[in-house]
């Protein structure tokens, strides 16, 4: 079976919203390496509605422009196939794209059973944090950034039971970022 691997973004105090449109995280040509290489063990990206309308067109232009620093994530962002779980968007004009409608817990399921590799999700918050409440991802890839946000969303406001996890291995960065890895207990 396919691995749901989720990688988030977040802030000391377990936010991950942005307040100036992603300005606020820490990234580095360390991190994006990091992100390019988590990405090998993957042939699809898994996103909820609200952020693939953002995140699928910023990265097809950033994989447009090879002088930009961040060419090498959006060139493989851009030729991943992506799955976008939705019962509300229309058909779609992003190249590479399959939207997916259904309940969560199936659609994740027949995706995570169909052949192929693991299946890599980046965020937003509320998709993420149904996934969580779903059990449904299998890996976490925290990208901790040196600082607090003081509010926003977080991705485990839904739980009513205490989740324990597994570490798998952490990766600190120069800029600060700290990747911290870990396999959810079942």
């Amino acid at each position: 079976m396919r691995k749901l691997k989720l990688q988030m973004h977040l802030s000391l105090d377990n936010y991950v919203n942005m307040e100036a449109g992603g300005l606020n995280f820490k990234w580095d040509q360390e991190v994006i390496k990091f992100c390019v290489g988590n990405l090998e063990s993957v042939d699809t990206i898994l996103l909820g509605k609200n952020t693939a309308k953002d995140l699928i067109p910023f990265w097809d232009d950033v994989a447009t422009n090879p002088g930009h620093p961040d060419f090498s994530l959006g060139k493989r962002i851009s030729e991943l196939p992506k799955a976008v779980l939705s019962n509300t968007l229309a058909p779609n004009n992003f190249k590479n794209t399959t939207i997916i409608k259904g309940e969560i817990n199936q659609a994740v399921n027949k995706l995570k059973q169909s052949e192929g590799k693991d299946i890599l999700v980046y965020g937003g918050a509320s998709f993420a944090s149904s996934l969580i409440q779903n059990n449904l991802v299998d890996e976490f890839y925290f990208l901790l950034n040196p600082f607090c946000l003081g509010k926003g969303m977080t991705i485990f406001k839904k739980n009513e039971s205490i989740l324990t996890f597994s570490f798998l291995k952490s990766m600190p960065f120069p800029c600060g970022t700290v990747m911290v890895s870990y396999k959810l207990n079942q």
